[in-house]
């Protein structure tokens, strides 16, 4: 018995440290996805398309050098439209502490749009800005809102996709 009492102490405390820990867990919610069409509501991201931004670049301008690029993943649902979906990968500024105990921190991206205007010929390239605000709480790390060309172009609505629709 007294050999067995330290083996069921032992498995005892195994089943103690198995607990679940869920409302310790962050949730991590910064998928973001643009998309940008045309006055007409057609999508402008086709990569091979006449008339369509067939460049794409973003460029993190908080990085410590001036050339940076960001990775992100140019999408197509099953209707053609383009998209493109930025997870991660551009350096995060702290902006402040809030009053409900989180914090905001912030990306800026120089976005390159490239337009096919021939089969042999590209507009100038054009560049916008988008500005990415994050919430941090120790339950969530979120996109909170984002700014194309310092205009608002998407707030947080809780349990929705983080989309947005940029008209050029």
């Amino acid at each position: 018995m007294k050999k067995l009492f330290p083996l069921l102490m032992l498995f005892g405390l195994t089943l103690l440290s198995c607990g679940s820990d869920d409302e310790d867990l962050q949730k991590i919610d910064q998928i973001f996805n643009l998309y940008i069409q045309d006055s007409s509501g057609k999508t402008m991201l086709n990569p091979t398309k006449v008339g369509s931004f067939t460049g794409v670049s973003f460029n993190d301008e908080l990085a410590d050098k001036d050339i940076a690029n960001v990775n992100y993943s140019r999408k197509m649902l099953a209707d053609s439209t383009y998209y493109i979906e930025y997870i991660a990968g551009a350096t995060r500024e702290f902006v402040a502490d809030e009053a409900d105990g989180s914090k905001t921190y912030r990306s800026l991206l120089e976005v390159s749009l490239t337009k096919k205007i021939s089969e042999t010929q590209n507009d100038p390239v054009v560049i916008d800005r988008m500005e990415i605000f994050y919430r941090s709480s120790s339950s969530v790390f979120e996109v909170s809102r984002v700014l194309y060309n310092n205009q608002l172009i998407f707030t947080k609505v809780q349990d929705q996709p983080n989309t947005a629709i940029v008209t050029k």
